[in-house]
């Protein structure tokens, strides 16, 4: 259940960012672990990994404004797991932006802070609920 509430999140924050940002921002989501399915996911990850899948790539990838946001989707009370801190720490020592968000708010305030300008603002960060036109 926690999966299908954190994936309803993602939905929202796309869409919103895509209401929020610029036509030319690129959002983009990496499936990037097969999770399930016994030997065959195996068999099926391991070629993903030596295609170059990344152990702890984030949910999204932002680029706009000529930055890059790595943005990390979590629902209430989700963590953060070792491969993603370890990923985390590599791009922000390289001078990129990643954040943990678990809402739209979240997300557009971490684009905000990225130095990303975007055009809304939320005013409830429920998954389905609007985003409100606004200067931010």
């Amino acid at each position: 259940m926690a999966r299908a509430r954190e994936a309803a999140i993602q939905r929202a924050i796309v869409r919103a960012l895509r209401l929020a940002l610029p036509g030319t921002a690129i959002i983009h989501h990496s499936p990037n672990e097969r999770r399930a399915g016994g030997k065959a996911a195996r068999r099926a990850q391991a070629i993903l990994v030596g295609m170059g899948v990344c152990p702890g790539w984030p949910d999204l990838v932002v680029l706009a404004g000529g930055r890059v946001v790595f943005l990390e989707v979590k629902a209430p009370g989700g963590r953060v797991s070792a491969a993603q801190r370890a990923f985390r720490d590599a791009v922000e020592d390289q001078g990129h932006h990643w954040a943990l968000v678990r809402s739209i708010d979240d997300a557009l305030g971490a684009l905000s802070e990225a130095g990303v300008r975007v055009r809304a603002r939320c005013v409830r960060s429920v998954p389905g609920e609007a985003v409100k036109g606004g200067g931010a």
